[in-house]
């Protein structure tokens, strides 16, 4: 019989397995999601998270509890005496009684191959690494961070020029797949768990705003997988001068291109630039206050040319 489920997440990543499960006939007992934010120009308007916003739309009960280390909440979770717990992008700690606190304990869809790029940036830091497969795993968690054993994997390639945005939607569609069969097998009483390899461990940080200039001077490969693995946010920016003023520039997508020069230098009127070992051709930007458009149209309406540099 279809499975009682608590759904824990929070971003769009966490919508389509929310759906998902709930298309595939399971019970959601309840949603747990971040509180409400500040939004807007402003930041004066509170705004429901995606995950909420969705379970409301399917008419399912909607908590956000700032904490769960708490008894009266954990309590609360408790009695909703539910089979499993499927986490997806929460963003919140599950101390042991929430781990303990339903029939099967808490399954978690993670973006990564574990044991690599464990922690909170997994995506943005496969690309930013030059990896060329990533995945989607379910593992049962634990009070680790990211250490619990696996029971499903799917693996996605990450092609060469892919930015972090389009693999987190590649992912967020196989993610929600893989969780609905994860869930039938174990449904069935036919989901293994197998625990994860020892060697390979590699965290993927928080993305800091101080990663986010870029630096020419490194090699053509490592510019490249910087833009893209930020794109489109945070964004990695540069300064180019403008009315003789520095004026900041996002950069929100690229290629490897030939040439050389000194870093930062403008190659030709294509936006070829040279960085610290060959060059990155730019193909879309964003200027400061503006929207993202392509290196054709940012060109018409900015004095950059050949020789010119960038910082």
């Amino acid at each position: 019989m279809p499975l009682r489920i608590i759904f824990m997440g929070t971003p769009e990543f966490s919508v389509p397995t929310l759906r998902a499960l709930a298309e595939a006939g399971h019970e959601i007992a309840c949603v747990y999601t971040q509180p409400p934010r500040p939004a807007g120009r402003r930041g004066l308007e509170l705004t429901p998270s995606p995950v909420q916003r969705e379970a409301e739309r399917l008419g399912i009960e909607v908590r956000s509890p700032v904490s769960l280390k708490g008894s009266a909440e954990q309590e609360a979770f408790r009695r909703l005496e539910a089979d499993v717990a499927v986490v997806v992008a929460y963003g919140l700690l599950l101390p042991r009684p929430i781990l303990e606190g339903t029939r099967f304990g808490c399954y978690n869809g993670h973006a990564s191959l574990l044991p690599r790029w464990r922690g909170a940036a997994p995506i943005q830091r496969a690309i930013m690494a030059g990896d060329e497969e990533t995945g989607m795993m379910v593992m049962k968690m634990d009070e680790g961070l990211d250490t619990g054993p696996v029971a499903m994997t799917a693996r996605v390639s990450i092609e060469p020029d892919m930015t972090a945005g389009e693999l987190h939607d590649r992912l967020m569609k196989t993610g929600a797949e893989l969780m609905v069969t994860a869930m039938g097998r174990l449904e069935s009483g036919d989901l293994p768990l197998v625990a994860q390899a020892a060697e390979g461990v590699v965290y993927a940080r928080k993305i800091d705003k101080a990663e986010t200039r870029i630096d020419w001077s490194r090699p053509a490969r490592e510019v490249h997988n910087h833009i893209r693995g930020l794109s489109p946010f945070p964004g990695v920016w540069c300064e180019m001068t403008s009315a003789g003023k520095p004026e900041r520039l996002k950069l929100l997508r690229s290629t490897r291109a030939d040439g050389r020069g000194l870093p930062g230098e403008i190659l030709d009127d294509r936006l070829t630039v040279a960085c610290g070992e060959g060059a990155i051709r730019l193909l879309e930007v964003q200027r400061a206050g503006g929207k993202p458009v392509g290196t054709d149209e940012f060109l018409r309406g900015a004095k950059l040319g050949k020789g010119m540099k960038l910082a």
